[in-house]
């Protein structure tokens, strides 16, 4: 496979979210094979099972986008300890009705970025079992807590230099885990 198609989708619908800006950031440290498309969530209606006959418009775009894609790349804020109710709300529309699981065999990685000093440690780890449970082989190693400080973006809003390495560490292994697991 030549090119590699990558639904980013995050967690944030904040215009000015820290998640928004390390998601703009992180792709630039991807190889040009990897093409990432940004997938709203925002528009989603809250997931009812009564619907799951007649989904929404913008609930049969995201399923539609999901399945084109190749991979997966999650960048989520923390909100009360946990991943904010949009992205649950997406997740449960593109993976009903059951047997209809946009999400499934898609390689995934999790990221998040949050001014807390454990960064988005707790919502990455509830994102990782509900992907678990969505059959969404998620890069384990290696994790991205992230603390929003000065510099993590330089006046461009490139990755600073103090993170680089170890964003491009991570971005690096995050290629090598989609093109193991892509179909």
């Amino acid at each position: 496979m030549s090119n590699y198609q990558i639904a980013l989708i995050v967690g944030s619908l904040r215009k000015e979210s820290f998640n928004r800006a390390l998601a703009n950031a992180i792709i630039k440290l991807a190889p040009s094979e990897f093409i990432f498309k940004f997938v709203e969530i925002g528009d989603l209606p809250l997931y009812n099972q009564d619907d799951d006959g007649n989904p929404s418009n913008s609930v049969k775009q995201l399923k539609s986008k999901i399945n084109a894609a190749q991979g997966l790349l999650f960048v989520t804020p923390e909100y009360n300890r946990s991943i904010p109710g949009v992205l649950k709300n997406a997740l449960d529309q593109a993976s009903r009705p059951y047997g209809q699981n946009a999400w499934a065999g898609k390689p995934a990685g999790v990221l998040g970025v949050s001014v807390g000093a454990i960064g988005t440690a707790l919502a990455q780890q509830h994102l990782r079992n509900v992907l678990a449970y969505l059959d969404v082989p998620t890069l384990g190693q290696p994790e991205a807590f992230i603390q929003a400080t000065e510099g993590l973006f330089d006046e461009s809003g490139a990755i600073g230099a103090g993170s680089k390495a170890f964003l491009q560490n991570w971005m690096d292994r995050y290629v090598a885990w989609v093109k193991r697991h892509a179909d």
